[in-house]
């Protein structure tokens, strides 16, 4: 018996009314945020999202399973503090990204982070022969990508534009006001090959849910969909590989970039499997990072959400069994 398809839904058309006022709210709100010190910001962006953590109890609950299948060993009150300040990093991304151009510059940068491992990949990046990096849903991944920009090099980051159009526009203005060019993630794939041609440096939020169609690795203990275009540009350019983070010294308007590993076309050239090898060693770099203080990582984000094809059926069988 043939099922109907399933009809995908229309996206719901906005009100462009509605997104002004949301807007509108948003400026008054940074009106309101730039009349105090950054450090008081900073903690009543923790007290949010200490609220956020009481009250948002779906978001709460997938935290928590993801930090109780990533950390078995772990007992709760564990787990539930380190997830109450995951939700805290992420309101505070937020306020970090409205100050950085207000605080940040190219004479003062060290005043506010300090980076580790980093000469290397300066170098790489200057020879202009095209680099990736990435990072992940952890620290603060922004202000990387905008110091870069500050300083002159050809950076570009892939991202998913907002809905709100009006928001969007003022986000990517602050995102690059110093010279970090931003690419819609729905358009990116145009553009990719010709920018790593011309050996920019591209940065990407590597840990992103691919879908069923992605490359499935090992991420803290589960398999992880993973996109393929990362590997496959580090494959066809000879791209090499650059993992880094961004962690916050907490309450602080204060960073640590670290490098964590740097990965290079001679390691994957004899690999039978070169692209499932470079998305499993990009996402244990990244995992390796995040250990050093999981309290950064957004355990809100729904990394595991596509399940592996093996996993889907034996779930299927499973249900009919019961039916």
């Amino acid at each position: 018996m043939a099922f109907p398809k399933k009809r995908k839904k229309k996206k719901k058309q906005r009100n462009p009314v509605l997104d002004w006022l949301g807007y509108a709210l948003m400026r008054v709100a940074l009106f309101i945020l730039f009349l105090f010190p950054v450090r008081w910001c900073l903690r009543f962006g923790c007290f949010l999202g200490n609220l956020m953590w009481k009250h948002y109890h779906r978001g709460r609950k997938r935290a928590m399973d993801n930090l109780r299948a990533s950390f078995p060993d772990k007992d709760d009150a564990w787990l539930a503090e380190t997830g109450r300040k995951s939700f805290q990093h992420i309101v505070m991304l937020t306020i970090d990204l409205m100050f950085s151009p207000r605080l940040v510059r190219k004479d003062n940068w060290r005043d506010y982070a300090r980076v580790i491992n980093f000469e290397r990949p300066k170098w790489l990046m200057q020879e202009g022969k095209g680099l990736l990096m990435l990072t992940g849903h952890y620290g603060n991944f922004e202000i990387m990508g905008y110091v870069l920009g500050l300083f002159g090099f050809s950076v570009y980051s892939i991202a998913r534009p907002l809905d709100n159009l009006f928001i969007n526009k003022y986000l990517y203005g602050v995102r690059e006001k110093n010279g970090q060019k931003i690419i819609d993630k729905k358009g990116a794939a145009d553009h990719m090959a010709d920018l790593a041609e011309e050996g920019a440096t591209l940065c990407f939020i590597a840990d992103q849910d691919a879908g069923k169609k992605g490359v499935f690795v090992d991420f803290f203990g589960r398999k992880a969909s993973s996109y393929k275009s990362i590997g496959l540009l580090a494959y066809q350019y000879n791209m090499p590989i650059v993992v880094a983070t961004c962690r916050q010294t907490p309450g602080e308007f204060f960073f640590e970039a670290e490098i964590g590993r740097i990965i290079t076309p001679n390691e994957w050239a004899d690999k039978d499997q070169p692209l499932k090898w470079i998305t499993q060693e990009y996402n244990t770099a990244l995992e390796d990072l995040i250990c050093k203080d999981p309290t950064q990582y957004w355990w809100l984000h729904r990394r595991w959400k596509t399940r592996p094809k093996e996993e889907r059926q034996a779930s299927d069988s499973r249900q009919k069994l019961k039916n």
